[in-house]
């Protein structure tokens, strides 16, 4: 049996726990980061590669998770100016829709293969891999990937063509934007009456209202620390990606001045539920 050199680009706060996982299952992964420093504990079980073209050359399917729509156009105008005949790309960044697309006509117009799987769930479901995988692609491509998607994630969901894992993603980060603000205030009103933060997260997780969103939040919000697990910057993004992609609704104003406006006063460094600070002022 052949088996598939793997690679793996941009090991950030999400990109370096799911890595970790395809590495931990035994597979010949090799590694590349814009900062190596980024890759040092990757030295013992993987290759690491100081520089882009060589993992693109000795790799045949890599994957990429990557800041922003700037960030997969940079990486990939390097990748389509080598020769990836018969390689599968697999992006799980979250970047626009339309970047998407014009990715994977590129890749693909070099004779590869590329789908997109970006990821529900944030660093802790990452190290864990229990992330949800939201695929857009062919059929064969997927199944290609399959075995490492399924180390990094307790479901890959195959949505249809190039675009629709992306397009699921953007939806689903624009409900947990509405989630997290939503919690934000409650806490705030129920503080505001009286009643501790404490006690109100209780109630809210056994309740309807709970959710893995709420729970998985609730003990920043207890310790009233915000060390990003999803940065409050990287909310922002998304919700201005799903507002270009359609969502124009009523509530899509008010995310996107709120988060703004925290952005704004400073607060884009901390996680998402770090809206609270911002919301109390």
């Amino acid at each position: 049996m052949n088996v598939e050199k793997i690679g793996f680009i941009g090991l950030g706060n999400m990109g370096h726990p799911m890595a970790k996982n395809l590495e931990k299952s035994g597979f010949p992964l090799g590694v590349y980061n814009r900062t190596p420093e980024k890759a040092d504990d990757f030295k013992k079980g993987s290759v690491v590669y100081r520089n882009l073209k060589d993992l693109i050359e000795k790799c045949d399917i890599i994957f990429t998770m990557l800041t922003n729509d700037q960030a997969v156009k940079d990486v990939y105008e390097e990748i389509i100016s080598l020769n990836i005949q018969g390689k599968l790309f697999v992006d799980m960044s979250t970047v626009s829709q339309e970047a998407t697309i014009e990715t994977a006509k590129a890749v693909k117009i070099k004779e590869a293969s590329f789908i997109d799987a970006p990821v529900a769930g944030s660093t802790q479901p990452a190290a864990e891999g229990t992330l949800i995988i939201m695929v857009g692609g062919e059929e064969k491509d997927l199944q290609r990937a399959l075995p490492y998607l399924q180390k990094m994630g307790k479901s890959v969901k195959h949505l249809g063509e190039n675009g629709k894992g992306i397009a699921a993603k953007l939806s689903i980060n624009y409900f947990l934007s509405m989630i997290y603000q939503g919690l934000a205030e409650t806490v705030l009103l129920s503080e505001k009456l009286g009643i501790e933060r404490k006690d109100m997260l209780e109630i809210i997780n056994e309740s309807a209202s709970g959710s893995g969103a709420t729970k998985v939040k609730t003990p920043l919000l207890v310790n009233n620390q915000y060390e990003p697990a999803f940065a409050l910057d990287l909310m922002l993004k998304d919700i201005l990606l799903a507002n270009k992609a359609g969502a124009n609704y009523p509530l899509s104003k008010v995310l996107i001045d709120t988060y703004q406006s925290a952005h704004n006063e400073g607060f884009g460094k901390d996680d998402v539920i770090g809206i609270i600070n911002y919301l109390k002022k």
